[in-house]
């Protein structure tokens, strides 16, 4: 069944947008050649602590860790590790923050260090497609408006998306319905409604779009071994427009 948040709820999320961008914030600060992802996992579980808000994603499904950490050509849910990140790599940090019972959900692509100018463009790329999706989450559009806007503009630009993993409704747990997939066809899909919170966060790679699991049963990569890159936002329908719960230049 696909909730519909009141005013009161959304504000809730937000409360944890507004801490997860923080966290979000903190980690770019941290990105550089040497560290490890397990060290930005052990900050992220201690700050959340700090500020009186917990990893909604450790536990989920017997997910291990308060966030996922996947590098080059892992599309998503890849694990902290103790080796540390080289010149060079690109890295997507997400997590899901739980203040208070509001859910947020958001992930981030970095550089670290010196990244060549092709994975700076599929960063850019991608970071452009998630705004182009959430363009089109308006109040009477249909959920294949917001996967054909990434996939035209993704496509477009040369690289392709994958199709595997879509954004969700989110609140009061992690994944509700309805999916929302990076690709489609305009006018298709359950319409959006005033209240529904989602997110959008295309992951978008180099070569192939097709992905294959690694023995973890967590992690997913590209089967050509092309770099993916992913940002994603946690968002309200509302009649006014798109309300970005997390957004990071607010």
């Amino acid at each position: 069944m696909i909730t519909r948040k009141s005013e009161r709820e959304i504000n809730q999320m937000e409360k944890a947008g507004d801490l997860l961008v923080l966290t979000h914030k903190k980690i770019a600060e941290m990105i550089k050649p040497g560290i490890t992802t397990m060290e930005i996992e052990e900050f992220v579980e201690k700050f959340l602590k700090k500020h009186g808000a917990t990893p909604e994603q450790k536990g989920f499904q017997g997910y291990k860790y308060a966030t996922c950490a996947s590098l080059n050509d892992e599309i998503c849910h890849g694990f902290p590790r103790n080796e540390p990140l080289e010149d060079g790599d690109i890295v997507t940090i997400d997590m899901v923050v739980n203040l208070d019972g509001g859910l947020a959900d958001s992930a981030w692509t970095y550089a670290v260090g010196n990244v060549d100018e092709k994975g700076l463009r599929l960063m850019d790329v991608t970071k452009k497609a998630l705004y182009v999706g959430i363009e089109q989450a308006q109040v009477g559009n249909r959920i294949g408006d917001i996967g054909h806007a990434i996939q035209t503009y993704a496509e477009g630009e040369g690289f392709s998306v994958v199709r595997e993993f879509t954004g969700h409704g989110i609140g009061p747990t992690i994944h509700e319905p309805p999916h929302i997939p990076h690709f489609g066809e305009p006018n298709k899909g359950i319409r959006l409604k005033e209240g529904m919170v989602i997110t959008i966060e295309p992951m978008i790679n180099e070569g192939t779009w097709k992905s294959q699991m690694d023995d973890n049963g967590w992690t997913a990569r590209t089967q050509d071994a092309g770099r993916s890159a992913q940002y994603e936002h946690t968002l309200a329908i509302t009649k006014d427009g798109p309300r970005i719960l997390t957004e990071q230049d607010r």
